[in-house]
């Protein structure tokens, strides 16, 4: 039966467990009714713990993206909650969101000339259990840059810098960074979008 906004009363309410507006804003653009609520989960100190019992990158990002899901979720049994990560290695080096512009410009000048692995995880919990979960991965090569070529990227895109892992944005200015992507676009961006998609209409969250 069909609520007062047309949504079907039986239908799960949809949670993005993410402060990330890369993901708010990728979500929203597919047509997604949701709420986001950012998690309460010290994403640093959970890696860390990670890194030194040896996890790989794959088992981080799926880890992350588990207990962001889950924290919100006890809060909200009812509801589907998306929980999702990202995280980038490039020679066995892990490398997290920068919180300054000097942590950007190294990440950048390390990544440069090479090519990295991004995998983004995302997982969907309901009633205080993962119901799905899925993981892609994608390789990307960046180009040399100049010193003066990351100054004038990062004067251009500010605090984006500091939103994702690879203090680039791929979606903007910096797609100038690299010269081959190899892998899903939307994963890159942060959320395996199209098995999110794919689960949500056979939730009936969408419609089919």
């Amino acid at each position: 039966m069909a609520g007062t906004d047309g949504v079907r009363a039986d239908v799960p309410e949809l949670i993005l467990a993410s402060g990330s507006e890369t993901r708010v804003k990728m979500l929203a653009d597919a047509g997604v009714r949701f709420k986001s609520i950012k998690p309460a989960v010290d994403e640093d100190a959970i890696k860390a713990a990670l890194l030194a019992d040896g996890a790989s990158p794959r088992d981080i990002a799926d880890a992350l993206a588990d207990m962001k899901a889950r924290s919100v979720s006890f809060m909200h049994p009812g509801a589907l909650i998306l929980g999702s990560d990202q995280v980038i290695s490039k020679d066995g080096v892990l490398f997290s969101k920068a919180s300054t512009r000097e942590d950007a410009k190294k990440t950048l000048m390390a990544l440069a000339g090479g090519t990295h692995e991004l995998v983004s995880a995302a997982v969907i919990y309901q009633g205080g259990e993962a119901v799905w979960r899925a993981l892609d991965s994608v390789k990307l090569t960046m180009r040399t840059l100049s010193d003066a070529f990351i100054d004038s990227y990062l004067d251009d895109i500010g605090d984006a810098a500091l939103w994702s892992a690879g203090a680039y944005q791929l979606e903007g200015q910096g797609a100038q960074l690299f010269t081959r992507v190899d892998g899903d676009f939307f994963t890159v961006l942060g959320l395996p979008l199209l098995p999110v998609l794919d689960y949500l209409r056979r939730r009936e969250v969408l419609p089919l």
